[in-house]
């Protein structure tokens, strides 16, 4: 069964930001930085996985408690799969969280660079939607193959950068 993002979405804001409220937030160490990017290659690899839902668990808890890296995700760049709720659209989309992260790791001089940023949790949705049409071929979305296009036509950033313009 799928993950169903949209339908635990306001109790897991509310869990996540209580949660937030009373831990003590110590920064990111190397190994849970190592970790992360790990995990966000795992899932864009394989977002269907049998460790998948358990990885992006720790991914967003870990997030939500440390200070040190901070997400900015943009559900525009990925259109109508933002707010879908078929075809894989909540692994689709939130692939773009564990991917910006991922590149505010391996970039930390970039991690203001909201446009580079974006552009990571686009390519890292793109990633994860042609893994599960390799196991699921009927999962299409025809703005995520517009998508793909235009990354092999090197117009991708272009794209990026102009919905990222309304992301701000």
């Amino acid at each position: 069964m799928p993950f169903s993002f949209h339908a635990i979405t306001p109790l897991l804001l509310t869990v996540l930001a209580a949660h937030a409220e009373t831990q003590d937030r110590k920064p990111s160490t190397p190994e849970d930085r190592t970790k992360a990017v790990a995990i966000a290659r795992s899932l864009e690899a394989d977002p269907l996985g049998p460790q998948a839902k358990e990885q992006r668990n720790w991914l967003v808890h870990w997030l939500i408690d440390v200070p040190d890296i901070n997400v900015k995700v943009c559900g525009n760049l990925v259109g109508p799969v933002f707010t879908a709720k078929k075809n894989y659209a909540a692994e689709i989309f939130t692939q773009m969280l564990p991917s910006a992260a991922a590149f505010i790791i391996e970039h930390p001089e970039k991690a203001k660079d909201d446009a580079a940023v974006f552009m990571a949790a686009t390519e890292g949705a793109l990633s994860a939607y042609e893994s599960i049409l390799k196991t699921k071929p009927k999962a299409k979305w025809p703005f995520l193959d517009e998508l793909l296009e235009k990354r092999s036509k090197g117009e991708l950033k272009q794209y990026v950068e102009q919905v990222a313009e309304h992301c701000k």
